[in-house]
């Protein structure tokens, strides 16, 4: 495998290691404003070379699987480049689901292979699950309201995050009292159709998302808490797999992770 990496942050800098473990190769990581901390050169500390945008590489990259963990400001571009040179694509970056038309437009005209998700974790798709068939059994008792909340670390650009906003959805797809989501502060009570949703930003947690199923007697709470980002790296080197072979067996389009796990 060659593993192009947009964005060398934390995830970045993880999605290089965890690939060159596996054997993998790296041979450009995009990313304007790095520079080696010891000598300022445009390579990384694992020997990758660093180019400042996607079109100053030169070489064929025909063989090449990009990774997207960048920002969502600039995702776009990135994607519209990508798909003008046919690299697949896995988007990490959140915050640009508004614009998800968009990208299905710019996919499907390019004819590349583009497989996004808001969270690659296993453990947080299962709890994808858990949170569906949950909300569909809450729903039949009226005693029990619903409400979620996520913990992020303070470095975060976006909120709520892109896991708590498919979360949101997946619970009122299967809820017939809540019918929209809430993320910002509340001012007065919450209405009776309004599922709330809250967020925090605060040091370095990793992630922590949460649905609460609350009455007057009890309290019932549904909670994954990532331990590292190592689940997400796992997560997205999967998915560059799967979209590698997607792309050798010829075929386009748009996939998201839980295409990968069924």
């Amino acid at each position: 495998m060659n593993i192009i990496i947009s964005g060398y942050g934390k995830m970045g800098t993880l999605i290089e290691a965890r690939s060159l473990e596996k054997g993998w190769n790296v041979p450009a990581v995009i990313d304007p404003v790095y520079k080696n901390p010891k000598h300022g050169e445009n390579i990384t500390p694992a020997g990758s070379r660093v180019y400042s945008s996607l079109n100053d590489i030169e070489f064929d990259t025909s063989a090449c699987t990009a990774l997207d963990f960048t920002h969502p400001d600039c995702v776009l571009k990135n994607i519209t480049q990508f798909a003008s040179r046919k690299i697949p694509l896995v988007v990490g970056t959140t915050g640009w689901y508004d614009k998800l038309n968009d990208v299905k437009k710019i996919v499907t005209d390019a004819g590349a292979c583009l497989l996004w998700a808001g969270n690659f974790s296993l453990g947080i798709n299962l709890f994808y699950k858990l949170a569906e068939y949950a909300a569909a059994i809450f729903d039949k008792y009226d005693e029990y309201d619903c409400a979620g909340y996520e913990f992020h670390h303070n470095k975060k650009a976006d909120s709520p995050s892109g896991t708590a906003k498919i979360i949101a959805q997946k619970v009122l797809e299967k809820t017939t009292r809540k019918n929209h989501a809430v993320y910002d502060k509340l001012d007065s009570p919450p209405a009776p159709d309004e599922f709330h949703f809250a967020s925090l930003r605060c040091g370095s947690i990793p992630g922590i998302h949460a649905l609460v199923f609350d009455s007057a007697a009890d309290t019932i709470e549904i909670k994954h808490t990532a331990r590292s980002r190592d689940a997400l790296v796992s997560g997205a080197l999967f998915a560059a797999r799967y979209l590698a072979d997607q792309a050798a067996a010829g075929k386009s389009g748009i996939w998201t992770f839980e295409d990968v796990l069924l």
